[in-house]
Formats: C-alpha cells, sequence, structure tokens
C-alpha cells in the first residue's frame, strides 16, 4: 500500500508540472473567487455569482441556461445547465460561493487574494468552499465545449448564504424555483473531504452520507449593576463565567451511528496501531468505553461520536467603571442526527445549575435524516478512484459541521458530499486563519469530478 501510494504520488507531482486546460481554468477561476470577498461584512454572494455567469456566457452557453437569481441584491445565486438526452433525472452539483470572515490582521496573507506557496492555495474559501465551486464550474465549462451529451442533465448550482444563514440560497432556491434545482441526486463539493495519511499519501476516499444538526444557544444573566467601586456579590460577568466553564466540562454520551460505526471499522485496517485497535473496538457492538475514551481525545473523532457544545461569543458590561448589567453568551451545539433538541436543553441546563442563567434557543434548528447510500454512486466512486491511479477504499461519513445538504434531504433529493479534495485531517483550516488548499489536491479534485460525472453521466 505505501510503496502503490509513493509512486502514485511521485507520478502525480510530475504531472502538476504540466497542468491539463482544465485545470489552469480552474485555478483561475479559484483565483478571481476568492479576490470577492463574499462575507456577511463584504459584497455578498452576488458579484462570484455574476463572475461565473459570465464565464459560462463567454464559454458559449445560452443565456436561458445561466440563472443569477436571488430574493436579495447582495445574495444571489447561480443557476446553469447542461442539457442530456433526459433518459434520467437530473444531476445537481453544489458549491457555496459565501465565506466566513477573514480579519487581515489574524493573517499571515491577504485572505482575499490567492498566493500559492510551500504546495499550498491560501485564501479564505480555497478549502470552504470555493475550492469546489472552480472544480465544478471549470468542468462544467469543459463539458459544454466538449460538446458532451449526458443521459440526463447536469445541473450547477453556486449558492449564497450557506455561511451566513438560510434565507437566499439553496432553502431559497427550494422553496420559490425548485424546478432550476430539482434532481434524482445531488453531489455537494461541501462534505466528504478525501483523507490524506500524514506522508501526504491518499488514504481514504470519503461520501458524506449524514450530518450532525446545528442549534445556537443564548446564556443570559441580568443583574441590577452598580458602581465598580462597591462590587456586588453577584457580578453577572463570574456568574456566567461560572456557566461556561461547567459547560465546558459537559460530555455528551458517546452514540455512533452506524455510519459512524461502518467508518471506523473501515479507517482501522488504515490507520493501524492503538488508534486502528481502539477505532475497532468503538465500531463494535457495544463500543469499548476505554477505546472511545482514548479516539475522544482527538477533537474530529470526539466530534464523530458525542454531541458537542462549544462556547463561541461573549458579550458584557456597558463602561469600565460600572458593574455589568447584561452577560450574555452564544453557545454553538453540533448534536447527532438522531438526539432531540430537549435533551440538549436538558444537559446544558444540569451543567449550569444556576436559575439565574437563562437559556433560550437562539434559532429554530432543523434535523435532516441521513442518505442510504446509492448503488450507482457507490459504483461510480469505485471506478473513479481506479481511473485516478488509488488504492483506497471508499468510506461513508457522518459531516461533523453542517451544509446545505440538509435542505436538500428534508426536500426528498438525496444529497451525497463528495469534495473530490484530499486534506489532513489534523489540520484542517476552515473558518480559521490562513485557510488553504493542496496544489497537488486542488488539481486531482479537477480531473476527479470529470470522471465521477462522466460515471453517472452514461
Amino acid at each position: 500500500m505505501r510503496k502503490i501510494g509513493c509512486l502514485v504520488l511521485a507520478i502525480a507531482c510530475t504531472a502538476l508540472a504540466q497542468t491539463n486546460p482544465t485545470q489552469k481554468l480552474a485555478r483561475d477561476i479559484l483565483s478571481e473567487l476568492v479576490s470577492i470577498p463574499s462575507t456577511e461584512s463584504g459584497v455578498g454572494s452576488t458579484p462570484a455569482a455574476e463572475a461565473a455567469a459570465k464565464r459560462l456566457l463567454a464559454a458559449g452557453f445560452p443565456a436561458a441556461d445561466v440563472q443569477v437569481i436571488g430574493p436579495e441584491a447582495r445574495k444571489k445565486n447561480l443557476v446553469a445547465r447542461i442539457h442530456g438526452s433526459g433518459k434520467r433525472k437530473p444531476l445537481l452539483l453544489l458549491a457555496h460561493l459565501d465565506v466566513v470572515e477573514a480579519p487581515r490582521a489574524d493573517w499571515s496573507t491577504d485572505p482575499f487574494q490567492m498566493v500559492e506557496k510551500d504546495g499550498f492555495f491560501y485564501g479564505r474559501g480555497t478549502y470552504d468552499v470555493k475550492d469546489g465551486a472552480s472544480i465544478l464550474l471549470a468542468n462544467v465549462i469543459r463539458w459544454h465545449q466538449e460538446g458532451y451529451k449526458p443521459d440526463r442533465d447536469i445541473i450547477l448550482a453556486l449558492t449564497a448564504d450557506e455561511e451566513n444563514g438560510v434565507a437566499n440560497g439553496v432553502k431559497w432556491l427550494l422553496d420559490h424555483h425548485r424546478d432550476l434545482i430539482d434532481a434524482e441526486y445531488c453531489l455537494n463539493t461541501d462534505g466528504g473531504d478525501f483523507l490524506l495519511a500524514k506522508e501526504g499519501r491518499p488514504l481514504a476516499a470519503t461520501v458524506q452520507m449524514a450530518e450532525k444538526w446545528y442549534v445556537d444557544w443564548k446564556l443570559e444573566i441580568i443583574n441590577p449593576g452598580g458602581h465598580s467601586s462597591q462590587p456586588r456579590k453577584d457580578n453577572a460577568i463570574y456568574q456566567l463565567a461560572s456557566a461556561l466553564l461547567r459547560i465546558q466540562q459537559l460530555q455528551f454520551p458517546a452514540q455512533p451511528s452506524d455510519i459512524v460505526r461502518s467508518y471506523f471499522a473501515k479507517e482501522a485496517a488504515l490507520v493501524g496501531g492503538q488508534p486502528g485497535a481502539d477505532m475497532s473496538a468503538a465500531a463494535a457492538q457495544p463500543p469499548d468505553a476505554a477505546a472511545i475514551a482514548r479516539l475522544s481525545q482527538n477533537g474530529f473523532y470526539n466530534s464523530l461520536l458525542h454531541t458537542t457544545c462549544v462556547a463561541t461569543m461573549l458579550q458584557a458590561g456597558h463602561a469600565p467603571n460600572a458593574l455589568p448589567q447584561v452577560a450574555t453568551a452564544n453557545v454553538n451545539c453540533r448534536v447527532l442526527p438522531h438526539m432531540k433538541i430537549d435533551e440538549v436543553r436538558q444537559a446544558l441546563t444540569n451543567a449550569i445549575n444556576d436559575p439565574a442563567v437563562k437559556l433560550s434557543v437562539v434559532d429554530t434548528p432543523t434535523a435532516a435524516p441521513p442518505t442510504k447510500m446509492n448503488p450507482e454512486i457507490d459504483a461510480a466512486m469505485a471506478s473513479t478512484v481506479g481511473k485516478m491511479g488509488w488504492t483506497i477504499p471508499v468510506i461513508p461519513v457522518m459531516e461533523t459541521g453542517a451544509t446545505d445538504g440538509k435542505w436538500l434531504r428534508l426536500a426528498g433529493i438525496p444529497t451525497f458530499g463528495v469534495s473530490g479534495v484530499f486534506i489532513d485531517p489534523e489540520n484542517n483550516r476552515a473558518h480559521g486563519k490562513d485557510e488553504r488548499v493542496g496544489v497537488r489536491e486542488f488539481y486531482w479534485g479537477v480531473d476527479f469530478y470529470d470522471y465521477l460525472v462522466r460515471a453517472l453521466g452514461n
């Protein structure tokens, strides 16, 4: 396995010096998209959607097949279509255009200028998920220019508001223009990150079948306050801090789903050693508690096994010389699919153990059922992995974050998260500073999606 992996890497690294035209196009698109600050405080998604549309029209797409639409001027979506023979229902390809905030002072480079160095492309969105948008857009242009005629329509949707809400993106398209994106199933590049071993060889191709659901809780303490020269015993900041420290110690029970157990069972042989043995033990019925405890020391494995809640924002006080009258915090929970909100509320209430702390839901959360494996997807993934020259397994996974796949699953459109891009799971910089994607891995993703869609379109 190691020798085969190293050989593949050597071949791929040599090939990088001679990128094919679609890879080069994808790189140019990624650079352009990164330069557009499609954040909530920036310009929104519309300029990125318009830039994508401009490229499609320049490539010869009929104007009727390229639409930039949305309910809000700053938050529009691109939807484009390649017409097939119509023998089967369409295939939807999905990525989002909005990105999280990226303060320049936090970064070693300008987050909105793509920089290539040390084998990586740096910039906000290079990993989440303008790389996916660029890979899909470049391939759609390739297929159109080659005159590719699949047996189903191929729909490209580059959407708004995955990171910054739900009002304008996939949910809006489903509610108001479902006909534009209705499909037999969807491939979502915002999920199913392929895994690299520590030495950089491909380890596994993953397919995201489920995801945790997302809920924000507001913790609030109201206090009479007063002058800071006469401190009160019931300081709102101290009370809130104590509550947050108790939440820090909260550990939800390990509840590995069938998808997670399958993931651990398959990855165990790839990882080996004590971690591999622990994965096998965690996949057993019942799972081994000691193995669960050891795996839970790793942030990624812990999030696969447990519901998690973590403080993400704080606000308190109104003057430096006054006692705080209000102290609030946001606690973000990522909840296992089967778990109910009342269970989470009760666990938080028990952990806080202070009636002075008001606990309320910020937004109404929505959970989606897992997607069942489709034999056609399974076969196409296996054949594509083989065409790429990789000797690696295809493993179903549960996403620990949240994606727009939730809305499609709830609407009855099975959604499979397939990023096509390998990452080092120990160095995931999504939403963080110096976000990056591997140059080699990005170019692989371009060709991977070409093979995959052709396998599903013929």
